[in-house]
Parts: structure tokens; C-alpha cells; sequence
């Protein structure tokens, strides 16, 4: 493993005190404290191929013929521009002189989306198509990208899929799931079952109003009644996720989702930010060092929990990971 701590003097060294030491702590801090000023956003529906569609809120859009550098951004399971670090960050970027959009998955922005299918930890087509629209729409702008979680894995397969076609000139992954099955199991251990079970209430919620709009039993084999028994990810990623997307089974689609195996074929440069405490995963889902070409840093600290990285105190915060984010893409400009 190749660890690499953060040396710069433009930002504060990640030290959080002894209460933000505390995984749990990290992990829910935000969600459970953070008050943060409402951010104009500009909405845009963005057709598919497949006639299915995603909406982009941009937070200081930009003109067309403007050269103001943009930043993409994708969201973990479940999230939406209402989260706190996808907020967070966007503020934080504009005052950077950044623009940014984050690109909600199929379903995710509140509205839901046409098809029977959803989105997944691997479905790097629609993030493509998007790319490739802001790319061509800004031609005099810097583009970087931005995932967390579930996004962060979808980011680095899709940077491990196109090479050095990505489009963008830099990106971010942040606690990323590298190897889903190993996050599966731990996600049912422990204190873990408390976050699997409140992202679960949201999926199978969002399941369930499907069968109100599609012939559901048509594309999976499940009645809606036993939505509620999908109470680990191996049991409704088993009964929905896979068969809906195309795969055979829960492991043929962690397998083949996985980011790790993609980290090799990275050609753009790519900041990896993950805590060794992540309650959403264990240490073995890091690559080796030979699974990480020059250009692929790997910054991991002890403590972090997921999506996390506060410094300060508790009574102070200071959201460290976003000041790091936007530290890093500035020095691309």
C-alpha cells in the first residue's frame, strides 16, 4: 500500500480532536449538525440515450464561452444536492472561483426517473455522456471531477475504463468502496447494520414506487410485499440491483462494479482520500502499491470515518475535506 500524507502549507494538517477521533462521530457529524446556508442552484434536465434522464443543479453556472473551471460532482447512495458535503464542497469551491454542478444518479434529485431500472455502484455510462456535455460545452475550461462513496467507486472505474480519454484534467475520490462485497459483509456487522439499515429504508422505499409506475415482476422476481425482507445489501442488490441492471447475481455485480481492478489503467490524475476507520468498509478493500500507477495518490489517515475528515472540535468544526479538495484542483489552474 502506498500512503501518502498531506504536506501542504495552504491548508491546516488533518488533526481532529479526541471526539472527532471518533468514527461514528466523523460519519454522522454533518448529517446530524451542520447548519448550512441554503446555495442558488440552476437546474438542468439531462436527457439519456436510453430516453431516461439526470438532473444537474450548477451552482455558479458559468457562460458558455467562459474558461471558469469546472468542477463535477457525484454524490454517494442516496444523496442529493441536499447533502451536507455535496453543499459544502459546492460553497466551498465558489470561493475558490470554481464552478460546479453535481450530476444526481437516476432517481436521486427527487424527481423519479422513467425506467425501471436505477442507478449502481458501477454505472459509469450515464457520468460519461455528461462529461462528454460539459466538455464540449466548455472547451476553455479546466474540468475536474469529484466523487464520494458509491461515486468515488464510480469515478475510479470510469477513469479505469477510459484511460486517457477521461475529459477531465483532474479528479477526487473520497472513501470509496474499492471492493463491494468485502463493504457488503462489513456493512452487516455491528454498529454497520445502523447505516445499512437507514440506506436501505430509502432504496426499497424508492423500489417500492416503482411497482406503482412499471410491470416490476416483469424485469425482477420479486413482489412488492417482500420489498421489506431486502434488509442487507447482499439480499436487495440479490433481488433488484443485479437482475434489473443485467447481471447474475449480487457477486457477478460486485465483481464486476469493483473499482480496485480499474485503478491500474488511470491515466488522470486522481487524489484518493479514505480513513482506515470507515465503518462502511475494512482496510483490505485498499490497493497494494503495485495496484497504483505514479499519477494515483493515496492519502489515508487513521482517523476520517466515511465522508467525513472534520478537523477542529466538536464545538468548532472545520471541515478539513473540502478545503483539501479545492487545495487540490487549484493547483491544476
Amino acid at each position: 500500500m502506498k500512503i501518502i500524507r498531506v504536506s501542504c502549507h495552504m491548508i491546516k494538517k488533518y488533526e481532529p480532536s479526541f471526539p472527532l477521533k471518533n468514527k461514528h462521530i466523523q460519519t454522522l457529524y454533518s448529517a446530524l449538525f451542520r447548519k448550512l446556508k441554503p446555495l442558488e442552484m440552476e437546474i438542468e434536465r439531462y436527457t439519456l440515450e436510453d430516453g431516461d434522464f439526470v438532473e444537474c443543479y450548477w451552482h455558479n453556472k458559468p457562460l458558455e464561452n467562459s474558461n471558469t473551471p469546472i468542477v463535477i460532482l457525484f454524490h454517494g447512495l442516496a444523496g442529493s444536492y441536499k447533502s451536507p458535503y455535496i453543499q459544502g464542497l459546492m460553497s466551498e469551491l465558489a470561493k475558490n472561483g470554481f464552478a460546479s454542478v453535481v450530476m444526481h444518479f437516476r432517481g436521486c434529485s427527487g424527481l423519479e426517473n422513467n425506467l425501471p431500472r436505477s442507478y449502481h455502484s458501477g454505472e459509469t455510462a450515464d457520468a460519461i455522456s455528461w462529461i462528454k456535455r460539459v466538455s464540449s460545452r466548455y472547451p476553455h475550461s479546466k474540468l475536474f471531477a469529484v466523487g464520494y462513496s458509491l461515486g468515488g467507486n464510480m469515478l475510479l472505474k470510469l477513469l479505469g475504463e477510459l484511460e486517457e480519454n477521461s475529459n477531465l484534467d483532474a479528479t477526487v475520490s473520497v472513501s470509496a468502496p474499492m471492493q463491494l462485497d468485502i463493504c457488503a459483509d462489513r456493512m452487516n456487522v455491528g454498529f454497520s447494520k445502523f447505516y445499512q439499515h437507514i440506506l436501505l429504508k430509502d432504496l426499497n422505499h424508492s423500489l417500492e414506487k416503482k411497482y406503482l409506475k412499471h410491470p416490476m415482476n416483469e424485469h425482477i422476481d420479486l413482489k412488492k410485499k417482500d420489498i421489506r425482507k431486502l434488509t442487507t445489501f447482499w439480499k436487495f442488490d440479490g433481488a433488484y440491483t443485479a437482475p434489473v441492471h443485467g447481471f447474475d447475481s449480487a457477486q457477478d455485480y460486485y465483481t464486476k462494479c469493483s473499482s480496485k481492478q480499474f485503478l491500474k489503467s488511470i491515466k488522470t490524475p486522481t487524489l484518493v482520500i479514505h480513513s482506515l476507520d470507515d465503518p462502511f468498509m475494512t482496510p483490505e478493500i485498499l490497493p497494494k502499491i503495485n495496484e497504483v500507477p505514479s499519477n494515483v495518490i493515496l492519502e489515508i489517515y487513521p482517523h476520517g470515518g466515511h465522508v467525513g475528515f472534520i478537523n477542529g472540535s466538536l464545538f468548532q468544526p472545520d471541515y478539513w475535506l473540502e478545503k483539501r479538495v479545492s487545495y487540490y484542483f487549484k493547483s491544476f489552474l
